[in-house]
């Protein structure tokens, strides 16, 4: 047992963990990307500090991997405030709203990531919550019942959604700003992964950076996940750090040259080849997939469909003459049964 569990091992588990933190830029100019959004949150951030005062609330929307929870670090740390963390799933009740907003110090910077999934009743306390910075307590039930005001400590609310359509309407209009994270292109994904790279150690020439941008599928985090794959087959193969290895490292992983994963191909594959294009129903891909059907919609089909592969009709998904190309099968009356639809 001493041998497979070595003694510096919980030392090294705190150096993989010190790394981790430092994948995350600790200020807005060292943050890669969003810059309009960057601009906007310095300016949000200047005025409260001139004025002395907590930031109004930010909401953050966009899809999974940009950056929203980094941004509320940042938030918090240039703010100069301490940060609490929590999560739309994890506030299911009114009560564990009110346990945490009740604990907040003044001018404490919170975050809830997945708000669209609190719950309902969590969500309407915390309208007056935002708004008047106190939430009512009701006590007793019944015609006896009563309600107790609790007034609060002013603090920041920092919201990230990745479905910002789920949140109502009274909810998403007292947010003070509202920003919305776009997907990186191809040279801001290279300077992510070679900040990454210098983090951790990995020395690798521009073409590799860029091989690894290019499948990063526009995300930050995708991109320093390959990164570490890269690494780890570098550090096993003791193979020199070049294009060619990381090509390898990746084809290992079943990343291909655009970023598409085995999940993604067999899809494609499946709507292209059993299904002759399409269209067919989400539900009918998924069982032929061996996939739930939620996972086949919010994990393959964004990425198909922002790159040109899948599209989205009244009668099912398609496949477009693109993915017949990537595929590498005759696609010649693609475009007639296109015009059909």
């Amino acid at each position: 047992m001493a041998d497979e569990f070595p003694l510096d091992a919980a030392p090294q588990d705190a150096t993989e963990l010190a790394i981790e933190g430092a994948l995350r830029p600790q200020s807005l100019e060292a943050f890669i990307g969003q810059q309009k959004v960057r601009d906007q949150l310095q300016l949000l951030l200047e005025a409260a500090r001139i004025q002395q005062r907590s930031a109004d609330h930010i909401l953050m929307s966009g899809p999974p991997g940009l950056g929203k929870t980094t941004l509320a670090m940042i938030i918090a740390h240039e703010s100069g405030r301490p940060l609490r963390m929590s999560s739309g799933p994890a506030i299911q009740h009114a009560g564990d709203l009110a346990a945490l907003l009740s604990s907040l110090m003044p001018g404490e910077v919170l975050f809830i990531d997945e708000i669209h999934r609190m719950a309902r009743s969590a969500e309407e306390m915390l309208y007056l919550a935002m708004e008047d910075f106190r939430i009512d307590i009701m006590v007793g039930k019944g015609a006896g019942a009563t309600s107790i005001p609790l007034e609060l400590a002013p603090f920041t609310l920092v919201g990230a959604t990745t479905r910002s359509g789920m949140l109502p309407n009274p909810l998403r209009d007292r947010f003070g700003f509202t920003a919305h994270l776009e997907y990186y292109d191809a040279a801001e994904l290279e300077q992510v992964v070679e900040r990454s790279a210098l983090v951790l150690g990995v020395e690798l020439s521009s073409q590799a950076l860029g091989e690894i941008a290019r499948r990063s599928r526009g995300t930050p985090r995708i991109a320093n996940r390959l990164l570490r794959r890269v690494r780890d087959y570098l550090l096993v193969n003791s193979d020199t750090a070049d294009v060619a290895a990381v090509r390898a490292a990746l084809e290992l992983y079943d990343v291909d040259p655009i970023g598409l994963d085995r999940l993604d191909r067999a899809v494609l594959d499946m709507l292209v080849r059993r299904f002759r294009g399409g269209p067919v129903g989400l539900n009918t891909l998924a069982v032929a997939a061996g996939e739930e059907p939620d996972t086949i919609e919010s994990v393959v089909e964004p990425y198909l469909v922002r790159i040109g592969f899948m599209g989205r009709t009244p009668r099912g998904r398609i496949a477009t003459p693109e993915a017949y190309a990537h595929l590498g099968i005759p696609h010649a009356d693609v475009a007639l049964r296109f015009d059909d639809l």
